[in-house]
């Protein structure tokens, strides 16, 4: 870029800072100049670069190689490859040893991550790593309350992890900070990152332009320790926006419309690049919810190109310097090369999209808000709502808040209220202290709303529901990213629609699942009909944001003195002893734990609820392994036949029975198994409880490495119909696993009664891969290396 160009773009950039809001401090808001002094990636590590200079060497290097146009995903990924220089590159084919820039977890993944880099025996984390605690916190009364009750629950954690952060040299984010996501993206996101996180829905960060990938616990250690993140080479999926984002429609319809395009498989083993003049209708955190929900589609993750909105974005909180530095790589790190190639290309005109509602029980069954009253009725969905839910990870935004709040004062200005309870969930501490200084909350009580603590909540199932009981058969509609059965009440008869939280404020004002806002009337105070106005808000504040109460702890410039103490009693927490090593022997006769049929997400495998709270302690939490999964024998769940006993018990009961008695197991299951969250609990409890392999249609992505990491088989039928030929009676033998290599099937014998079936099974397996099944598990792999 030459100077006079650079001159215009500081130029252009001092607008835009300008225009967008009022720093959050000067100091960091450092000015504008082609000359720039070396800019950090946050403010919390001022010592540590922003690395474009870097990565655009490695993108060099990399377009020299391939001598092809690159895409924007394909620009951030390669440009942090450990070796670019030699590195194979094929598209859904190579394995990438990749450096991410940084790692981020929540509380009740990082719980097992820090117990497990704890047992790697190393002194600090390798990279920059934060904590952040906003999945402990339970929905029950409000914000204030359900806070200080988290807080006395969770002492014991909550001190680990700051005790734990502080020893290892982690950035510690208290609990009442914010839901992760929202976190990372006001502080730590910046065009250009590669991110890992220990949250499915970390993806979100791409909406300012990082490339931020969903992981397990396992992957974080690596990265802290050190050492390259490996990653199948996704495809690139690209979705072109044209059009603008208008009226009733919002950015929450487009990722709704690409689900129900792709659906929750069609994303798998690829990263969906945005792209197109649709692009600069939709605000950064906008583009950050449609990032963010691109993990129910299977997506490797998300991302947007640079662009103003973001520019404005990073401005009003604090980082024009990022700004301006991310604008002088715009073309060659920030933007897809003109003439890439996609392995798929979906096209949506935003003028023409119509706001949709999505599920119940999945999130890629769309209804267009004109077809949903009738699609409901048809289908014999409770009509009424019962309870409505805006907020979440996927739509806290400023923005989101006042839009919601818009429709709210129409409503109030003709006499209405919400009429079912009506929950608002914050983003972060920043967000609310801001809604809150500029009347948002004041309007939202006088709605009837219930403004709860800055955390997860609802969402992922920490909601103390008190008005509908347990298989009572009731709708809710929300504007969380998830919906699958019992996801956010454990009601497996509640039918939880997603949507955008404008939609759900107005179908909240109607209280029915067949009012349209866009063409139906509701009646005021008075009896008289009328229209709700379309939404409108601010997409950031033009006073700037507040930033609240300090929520953030840094570690100490030493911590090799901070104690780190696990009580052997606890009952929350576990040191963890190492699986054991592979013995070298093929599986013969092995025993089938359970048949899974149909969905099986990680929910299903490991409730989240009430179960959050032994997330730190192995042995108690996998005492809810399977128990939302569906039993092929008899359609129940937490129901199967010991077959050692021929008694039927709940699943962990009899997966308990056979490790005391030295049976080995296995678990099958259909397609697109472990879809959903991250969490690796899913993974570590059925190879605690002594199952040695997983035999499944197919794998959702984070869990098929999950399951690699504990040292579990992941394998696949090679025909699809031959999950028909297991019965819960069947022995399953694995043989000639000595010579098991990248690419080359599994035999597979099956035994029923008297008469036998060989099959194959596939795998993914890579050749260091195969290397953690041996060891027993890739951190007993990690340590063997740094011996």
């Amino acid at each position: 870029m030459s100077k006079r160009m650079l001159a215009r773009t500081a130029e252009r950039l001092r607008k835009l800072c300008r225009r967008a809001v009022k720093p959050l401090t000067n100091q960091w808001n450092v000015s504008m100049s082609s000359k720039s002094a070396i800019v950090p990636m946050s403010k919390f590590e001022p010592d540590t670069p922003l690395p474009y200079k870097l990565l655009s060497e490695r993108v060099d290097c990399v377009i020299s190689r391939l001598k092809r146009p690159l895409t924007l995903s394909e620009k951030v990924l390669y440009s942090h490859l450990d070796s670019a220089g030699d590195q194979d590159i094929k598209r859904g084919e190579s394995y990438l040893l990749l450096r991410p820039d940084r790692v981020a977890m929540q509380d009740a993944t990082a719980q097992m991550a820090l117990l497990q880099f704890i047992s790697s025996g190393l002194s600090k984390v390798a990279v920059p790593s934060t904590v952040h605690c906003d999945h402990l916190i339970e929905a029950q009364v409000c914000g204030e309350q359900d806070l200080k009750r988290a807080k006395d629950l969770n002492k014991e954690v909550y001190d680990f992890l700051a005790s734990t952060s502080a020893k290892y040299g982690l950035g510690f984010w208290k609990p009442g900070s914010g839901i992760i996501h929202q976190i990372i993206l006001e502080n730590y996101a910046f065009p250009g990152l590669l991110m890992i996180g220990t949250d499915s829905h970390t993806p979100n960060g791409g909406g300012l332009g990082g490339l931020c990938i969903g992981v397990g616990g396992a992957d974080a250690v690596d990265v802290m320790a050190g050492m390259p993140w490996e990653l199948k080479c996704p495809n690139v999926i690209g979705v072109e926006l044209t059009g603008k984002i208008n009226g009733w429609t919002s950015a929450k319809d487009v990722i709704l419309k690409v689900a129900d395009i792709l659906t929750v498989k069609g994303g798998t083993g690829a990263i969906i690049e945005y792209h197109g003049p649709g692009v600069d209708s939709i605000s950064c955190t906008g583009q950050a919810t449609i990032c963010n929900m691109g993990a129910e589609i299977g997506a490797t993750t998300s991302l947007f190109p640079l662009n103003e909105r973001m520019v404005a974005y990073l401005c009003a909180t604090g980082r024009g310097n990022i700004a301006e530095e991310a604008t002088k790589y715009k073309e060659k790190l920030l933007t897809p090369d003109k003439d890439c190639k996609y392995d798929k290309l979906i096209k949506i005109n935003l003028d023409e999209l119509e706001p949709l509602v999505n599920g119940p029980y999945t999130p890629d069954l769309a209804h267009p808000i004109s077809k949903l009253g009738e699609n409901s009725k048809k289908n014999g969905y409770p009509m009424e709502i019962k309870v409505g839910l805006i907020g979440s990870c996927t739509n806290s935004s400023y923005e989101d808040m006042g839009r919601c709040v818009s429709i709210a004062k129409d409503a109030l200005s003709h006499g209405l209220t919400s009429k079912v309870p009506f929950n608002v969930t914050p983003g972060s501490e920043q967000i609310r202290a801001t809604i809150d200084r500029d009347g948002m909350i004041e309007t939202f009580n006088k709605f009837g709303a219930t403004v709860l603590a800055n955390a997860c909540g609802p969402c992922i199932g920490q909601w103390d529901r008190k008005d509908v009981k347990k298989g009572e058969k009731n709708t809710i509609v929300t504007s969380y990213n998830r919906n699958f059965t019992g996801r956010n009440d454990a009601n497996p008869a509640t039918h939880c629609f997603v949507t955008s939280p404008e939609m759900v404020t107005a179908l909240s004002i109607a209280g029915r699942l067949d009012f349209n806002p866009l063409k139906d009337e509701l009646k005021d105070s008075k009896g008289k009909g009328f229209k709700l106005k379309a939404p409108q808000g601010e997409e950031l504040p033009s006073k700037g944001f507040d930033p609240g109460q300090d929520t953030y702890a840094a570690p100490p410039a030493d911590g090799s003195k901070v104690k780190v103490a696990v009580d052997p009693k606890s009952k929350r927490l576990q040191i963890l002893e190492p699986f054991s090593k592979w013995d070298g022997k093929d599986y013969i006769d092995l025993t089938v734990l359970i048949k899974v049929k149909g969905k099986c997400t990680t929910d299903h495998i490991s409730a989240a609820g009430p179960w959050l709270k032994y997330r730190g302690h192995l042995d108690n939490i996998s005492n809810n392994m399977f128990i939302g999964a569906v039993n092929a024998e008899n359609n129940e769940m937490n129901k199967i036949k010991n077959q050692r006993t021929n008694e039927f018990a709940g699943v962990p009961d009899v997966a308990r029975d056979y490790k005391a008695n030295k049976v080995k197991w296995v678990a099958v299951g259909e397609d697109n198994y472990g879809e959903g969250s991250s969490r690796e609990h899913a993974a570590l409890e059925p190879r605690h409880l002594g199952g040695v392999a997983i035999i499944v249609k197919s794998f959702a992505r984070i869990h098929e490495t999950n399951l690699k990491k504990q040292g579990l088989l992941a394998l696949t039928f090679a025909n699809p119909s031959d999950y028909d030929k297991i019965q819960p009676t069947s022995k399953i033998s694995l043989l000639n696993l000595k010579d098991m290599a990248p690419g080359k099937p599994i035999e597979c014998e099956i035994k029923n009664g008297g008469s036998g079936d060989k099959i194959q099974l596939n795998h993914t397996f890579n050749a260091e891969q195969i290397e953690w099944f041996k060891a027993g598990s890739a951190l007993n792999r990690m340590k063997e290396k740094l011996k």
